[in-house]
């Protein structure tokens, strides 16, 4: 148990992406508990995978965050998630949908988004409900990540009727993310997937562009990891 551990923070220590951040590392029989907060959420997906790679880990509890690149309180960031949901046209239909009983009460100070639920607490967005596709589970997801005071977000919507995912779901649900963001020209880069690992090609004028393309697809749900090949244009 005690070897576990300490493989588990040796692999953290000797992560590039996770330089100068600490995560502790507990163990309960073979649930391995993280917590910590690091620089971006590339570094916690790694962090993440990282553990699980360990022989005799069978369960992660996920407690890292994300440092945020504004600070700001709970009620201003569900202010932002909510009015980026509330502008998506993709999610009409959903944000139009009625809640289930259940869901609708007693939610204060949640907000309640048709049949999605909203919450902040200390920087982690809840979203819970129901999502009638993947698609719309992970546009929801992305869009909560663009907030800057964000740390973490929970994506805890139920898809209805059950969809089986693969490969071409995550590489669908990131090109949507891409053509969504009006950071990046969509139509520049290439986007494919294998084993829940995107990797994105193509050629962008900037910098800002290439890093908001790797953010983009490291924040949609079920993605474990991101190879990013886009060269900036000289």
């Amino acid at each position: 148990m005690i070897r576990t551990v300490e493989e588990i923070r040796h692999r953290l220590a000797a992560e590039p992406r996770l330089h100068g951040r600490r995560v502790e590392v507990a163990l309960d029989g073979r649930v391995v508990t993280l917590e910590g907060e690091v620089a971006d959420l590339a570094a916690k997906k790694v962090a993440l995978e990282v553990a699980a790679s360990v022989p005799g880990v069978e369960h992660i509890v996920d407690r890292v965050r994300v440092q945020p690149a504004t600070r700001m309180g709970d009620d201003e960031i569900r202010d932002h998630v909510r009015d980026l949901l509330l502008e998506e046209p993709a999610l009409q239909p959903l944000l139009r949908a009625p809640p289930a009983p259940a869901e609708a009460a007693g939610l204060a100070p949640q907000a309640v988004l048709g049949a999605i639920g909203l919450s902040v607490a200390q920087g982690v967005v809840t979203l819970d409900g129901y999502a009638p596709s993947l698609a719309h589970k992970r546009l929801a997801g992305v869009l909560a990540w663009w907030v800057p005071g964000v740390r973490d977000v929970v994506n805890g919507l139920e898809v209805v009727p059950p969809e089986e995912d693969d490969d071409g779901e995550i590489t669908d649900a990131v090109r949507i993310a891409l053509e969504k963001d009006p950071l990046v020209d969509a139509g520049e880069v290439g986007v494919s997937t294998r084993s829940a690992v995107v990797t994105l090609g193509g050629v962008v004028p900037c910098e800002t562009q290439r890093r908001a393309a790797e953010r983009d697809a490291w924040g949609v749900f079920g993605v474990d990891g991101v190879q990013n090949q886009i060269q900036v244009r000289a």
